[in-house]
């Protein structure tokens, strides 16, 4: 196991995946995913500063969906949109954790249901798989989700765990394609590290 390890960051192995990178063009893929979000992250900000200062105070909304409605309803709510192709963006949830009168065990429990809601697309799509037809119908939808997690793996399913490429539809590719669960588990666990990032953001301005 050791000696893999080593292996796998010798210089000879880096050099192979940089060159393999480069030929599939993951390196110009990775530069526009890192741009995408970074734009999605400040269009967000903005918006809700914009609404706050012309139109409406955000505050009180989100104040009353935490007076409305009990956690564990927003929290199923949370739970399908993950499972089913990212329905919701997360950001409008982590918002509402930041309400609550313990935000970061309610981010802890978002990013958890996340993971979990990922984890119900894999094994959908590991049945679905089993379907040819609802098979061939999905993967002509979500083709260059499939090209790309066959093209670079675990690295695909980091990136749509932190990104704003959809976790549950690579997480739906990964269960179509069988790809590794084990892996496909360890690769998602990054989800948490994108939802304490944005939290970090959303809670320092609502």
């Amino acid at each position: 196991m050791i000696k893999n390890l080593l292996y796998s960051f010798s210089p000879r192995r880096l050099a192979i995946l940089n060159r393999y990178y480069r030929i599939t063009r993951f390196y110009s893929f990775l530069k526009n995913t890192a741009y995408k979000g970074g734009s999605v992250t400040a269009i967000f900000v903005l918006l809700l500063v914009s609404l706050e200062i012309f139109l409406l105070d955000f505050n009180i909304i989100l104040n009353n969906l935490v007076t409305i409605y009990a956690p564990k309803i927003i929290y199923t709510v949370f739970l399908i949109s993950e499972t089913v192709l990212g329905l919701l963006p997360p950001e409008v949830f982590i918002a509402w954790a930041s309400k609550l009168d313990a935000p970061w065990v309610a981010l802890f429990t978002l990013a958890s249901l996340s993971y979990v809601g990922g984890i119900i697309a894999y094994f959908l799509g590991t049945r679905l798989s089993l379907i040819p037809s609802v098979k061939n119908y999905i993967e002509n939808k979500i083709q260059k989700h499939i090209i790309n997690l066959r093209k670079w793996g675990g690295i695909f399913v980091f990136l749509g765990a932190v990104s704003p490429i959809p976790h549950s539809i690579v997480s739906l590719a990964s269960g179509l394609i069988k790809y590794n669960f084990k892996r496909y588990l360890l690769w998602s666990l990054f989800r948490y590290m994108r939802f304490i990032l944005y939290a970090s953001i959303i809670f320092g301005i609502l």
